[in-house]
């Protein structure tokens, strides 16, 4: 359902140039008539609305239950902080915030994550832009299970593009469950985006365009 904080935050990606409508090739090889970028954002305006809308999700969803919000680098990174900023300054939770470096730093405090130090029990948040293959959380789930024996519960994404995987059967929203056991939350779906389109009465040509890719590749 396209509520109005979905829809939003649908304009406010475009906006930014980061929701943008055409013709797109993927690192898959698909082509797709959307394609979400979230390195245009470049404001100090725009991450710290961002972060708003993190904040706003996460604390629907989990409210205060967590421990620290850890920012897979890179682009987790500065999502992780403003959502850290925006949980404080909204709503009063002063929540720790985490990151991983690309690579191990061997001289001044050394390690390979920065900000909070987690330990046994802390339940973890990963805040990411979009996941496609899981590629990413595959990479640092070892970096954050390695440093303390920590509760990795939830991932909070931009957007939900549902796309099966090169098998054809899961998307990389159910991989992550079945392998984790973490739940993926999504600010908004491509089922969101597609229904603005509709209700904003957009080139035809576009849904249509939408309809084939969804009945091709979203489950």
């Amino acid at each position: 359902m396209l509520t109005p904080a979905k829809k939003e935050f649908i304009e406010f990606m475009m906006g930014a140039d980061v929701l943008r409508f055409g013709s797109f090739v993927t690192k898959s090889g698909r082509t797709t008539p959307y394609f979400v970028n979230t390195g245009n954002y470049k404001t100090g305006g725009q991450i710290g609305r961002l972060g708003e809308f993190y904040a706003a999700l996460v604390k629907e969803t989990v409210g205060s239950d967590f421990t620290a919000l850890f920012g897979p680098a890179y682009k987790g990174i500065p999502l992780a902080v403003s959502t850290a900023a925006a949980l404080a300054r909204i709503y009063g939770l002063d929540k720790p915030f985490l990151f991983n470096r690309k690579e191990v730093k061997d001289h001044g405090e050394g390690g390979s994550l920065v900000g909070y130090s987690p330990a046994d029990g802390d339940r973890i948040l990963v805040i990411e832009d979009v996941i496609t293959s899981g590629a990413a959380l595959r990479e640092t789930m070892p970096v954050l299970l390695n440093a303390a024996k920590v509760n990795v519960t939830d991932l909070f994404i931009s957007v939900n593009r549902c796309e099966v995987g090169k098998g054809g059967q899961k998307t990389a929203v159910m991989e992550v469950k079945e392998e984790f056991g973490i739940d993926v939350h999504a600010l908004v779906t491509v089922r969101d985006v597609r229904e603005y389109l509709v209700d904003s009465q957009f080139d035809p040509a576009l849904i249509a365009a939408m309809d084939a890719y969804m009945a091709d590749y979203c489950i």
